[in-house]
C-alpha cells in the first residue's frame, strides 16, 4: 500500500490516512499448507512491522515544506485523548482525528476528537456523513496558507 500511496501523493495537497493497514505481517510465507504432524505443537510464527505509511508521508519533503497537509486517524479502545495526542506527535502530523473504536464500528453515528499541536476539540455525536462534512470544513478552515501556494 505504501507504494500505491507514494505513486499518487505527489499530486495531492492533502493526505488523509483513513485506511486501517495491518501493523504487522508474517516474516515468511509458505506456498504450501502447514500440516498438523500429530505432535500438538503449534508452529512458531514470526512477524515484521509493515511500513508506517502515515509517518513516511508526513516526513516527506513536501509535507515538511508545508506543501502537503497530513491527517491521521486513530481508533482507540480507551484513553482516547492521551493515545491520539501521542500518536499525532509520533507520526508528525498536524491533525489527528480520533474515536473510540468499539463505540464507533458498525454504528451509524459517533463523536470525533480532533487533536492538533495546540489543543483538542470534540465534534459531537452525529451521522458519519455529517461528521465527514464537518471534517472537510475544518480542513478548509485550517488550510488557507496551503491554498495560497497552489
Amino acid at each position: 500500500m505504501l507504494d500505491a500511496v507514494q505513486s499518487h501523493v505527489a499530486q495531492a495537497s492533502i493526505f488523509i490516512a483513513t485506511a486501517a493497514v495491518a501493523d504487522w505481517r508474517p516474516a515468511s510465507f509458505n506456498d504450501q499448507k502447514i500440516k498438523k504432524d500429530g505432535s500438538g505443537e503449534v508452529p512458531a510464527l514470526a512477524f515484521v512491522e509493515n511500513p508506517d505509511i502515515l509517518a513516511t508521508v508526513a516526513q516527506s519533503e513536501r509535507a515538511q515544506r508545508g506543501d502537503l497537509y497530513c491527517v491521521g486517524f486513530a481508533a482507540e479502545s480507551h484513553d482516547l485523548l492521551a493515545h491520539a495526542t501521542a500518536k499525532r506527535a509520533r507520526k508528525g502530523v498536524p491533525l489527528l482525528v480520533g474515536n473510540i473504536g468499539p463505540a464507533t464500528f458498525g454504528q451509524d453515528d459517533n463523536p470525533l476528537l480532533l487533536v492538533d499541536a495546540h489543543a483538542h476539540r470534540e465534534l459531537p455525536r452525529a451521522s458519519k456523513a455529517a461528521l465527514g462534512v464537518q471534517l472537510v470544513q475544518e480542513l478548509a478552515r485550517r488550510l488557507p496558507a496551503l491554498q495560497a501556494k497552489t
